[in-house]
């Protein structure tokens, strides 16, 4: 249920699709990528809270790929996921820079945890969100405005998150595209405006999230 946004690169799609699918259904944003040269390209134009990577890639090995994700100044974390299961392979990709290592086959309810352990290591956001009288509990995924519980939906929960982590600041539609949808949404989808317009209404009143035009939504 994190609002994360999470790479999956394997070369063997069935592997790659059956764990991008589970992950969504966790309420992560998902992209899939199945080869080292197609995960490079995502990983350098996008921004990943934690990248999944198979060592034995084709057309670019998954160490070199790791090698450059590391040296990359973004801020993914990097689980290698790989059926070399020797002691030494798994120091050698710990060496590489990768954060974790999970040897497959791997149990997906230890794969989840990984993932949202490797996503609270980055230095982002605390795990207590207020603004006014609003406040998120990331790690109990709860919110309460003036101590009302207001429940909400994944992605609700997702953009609300990202709102009030930008401090007042206006957040564009197509930001809160990347960071809660996925790759695969649509960029002219209305997915944006109608998920803001419920959070809207299960906030109250007064209205919470301002929009500021040609520039997006913001919590003041």
């Amino acid at each position: 249920m994190e609002p994360m946004r999470v790479l999956v690169v394997d070369d063997n799609q069935v592997v790659a699709d059956a764990v991008a699918e589970g992950l969504r259904d966790q309420g992560m944003a998902v992209d899939v990528a199945y080869d080292g040269p197609d995960g490079a390209e995502k990983a350098a134009v996008n921004t990943y809270d934690v990248v999944i990577l198979d060592r034995d890639l084709p057309r670019m090995h998954g160490d070199v790929l790791c090698q450059q994700i590391v040296d990359s100044p973004g801020p993914s974390r990097i689980l290698m996921l790989t059926a070399a299961a020797l002691v030494e392979d798994r120091v050698a990709g710990l060496n590489l820079g990768a954060d974790d290592y999970l040897v497959k086959p791997f149990d997906f309810s230890e794969l989840v945890a990984r993932v949202r352990a490797l996503a609270r290591r980055s230095p982002s956001t605390p795990p207590v969100l207020t603004r006014g009288d609003l406040v998120v509990d990331r790690a109990r995924r709860a919110v309460t405005r003036a101590g009302r519980p207001v429940p909400l939906a994944r992605k609700e929960l997702g953009v609300l998150e990202v709102l009030v982590s930008a401090d007042g600041a206006a957040v564009p539609a197509e930001q809160l595209l990347e960071q809660v949808w996925d790759e695969h949404a649509d960029p002219f989808t209305n997915a944006v405006a109608v998920t803001v317009l419920r959070l809207r209404r299960k906030l109250g009143q007064p209205p919470v999230i301002e929009t500021v035009i040609g520039g997006g939504y913001r919590i003041p």
